[in-house]
């Protein structure tokens, strides 16, 4: 299986964000009817209002062929969160690791990097081999994913934990990561984001 996501990413209205949590949470039963979806997912960023609504794919087909059918989807999706745009991106999951099921109130950090050109497979197996050994002993560490966009060489790597107090616990872990695989890879870190995963239903397969 080769499993693929494609992320889409509103700036939400503050007061309309609960009406696009309980829609998603609607869209489960939805999406996992389509040929090849595996499931859904929804971060928040409630201080800036960014919500990122992703779906995962048993295959790179079947998330194209799903397009047609989904952009109205996305049309009332971005309507009833209130926003002027929306951004869509398509990934391939390198990596997904899950150590339990996400609680509610869990939380996530997601980090946006660019590895120096030709470098992505070498910061993959960076990440793999000396940083998820040791998220995965962080406490209420959840899971791990790191989604590729190879043609524009973007990495955005998603950790989920517990709770919002067992996030902020591992900020100055996470910041001493992020500095060593910079020294180590050469990666550029464009932008890092905490929110609450307020849809969690992304039935990615092991992939480590």
């Amino acid at each position: 299986m080769d499993a693929c996501a494609r992320s889409v990413t509103v700036m939400a209205q503050p007061d309309r964000i609960d009406d696009g949590i309980a829609l998603n949470s609607d869209l489960v039963p939805v999406m996992t009817r389509i040929d090849g979806c595996l499931g859904l997912s929804m971060l928040v960023e409630r201080s800036t209002g960014r919500c990122i609504t992703t779906s995962s794919w048993d295959s790179k087909e079947a998330m194209h062929a799903s397009n047609e059918q989904l952009r109205p989807v996305r049309q009332r999706l971005l309507e009833t969160l209130g926003g002027d745009s929306l951004e869509v991106a398509e990934w391939e999951v390198a990596i997904f690791h899950r150590d339990h099921e996400s609680p509610a109130g869990a939380c996530a950090r997601v980090t946006w990097s660019r590895p120096p050109a030709g470098r992505l497979d070498a910061a993959l197996e960076a990440f793999r081999a000396n940083v998820l050994p040791q998220l995965e002993q962080q406490r209420g560490f959840c899971s791990q994913s790191m989604l590729v966009d190879r043609e524009n060489g973007v990495l955005c790597g998603t950790t989920c934990f517990d709770s919002m107090a067992a996030l902020e616990a591992t900020r100055e872990f996470s910041a001493e990561r992020r500095a060593e695989m910079a020294e180590r890879t050469g990666m550029e870190f464009i932008d890092v984001i905490e929110c609450e995963l307020a849809v969690h239903h992304l039935r990615v397969p092991e992939l480590v």
